[in-house]
């Protein structure tokens, strides 16, 4: 059986004044279809496109990166339809 690319997406806080370094360090990493800075209770949002291994091993390198204080990773469910 293949494994099935689902998209999960990562929401993350961060010291202040390092969002611009976050972003950059994330748009360079594979896998990465979208990242953006947000206003709210969420410094940066990012969305990921893989399977379930891809998503595990890029949010543990996300959570890596200096200056990332928390995350909140998000997987789709399929099955209940959606676009």
């Amino acid at each position: 059986m293949t494994d099935i690319v689902e998209p999960a997406y990562v929401l993350i806080q961060c010291d202040l004044g390092h969002e611009t370094t976050i972003i950059s360090i994330i748009s360079d990493m594979a896998d990465i279809t979208e990242v953006r800075g947000t206003y709210g209770t969420y410094d940066i949002f990012c969305r990921i496109l893989g399977t379930r291994n891809v998503v595990d091993h890029v949010v543990d390198a996300i959570r890596r990166i200096p200056h990332i204080r928390s995350t909140t990773t998000l997987r789709s469910i399929m099955i209940q339809g959606g676009r």
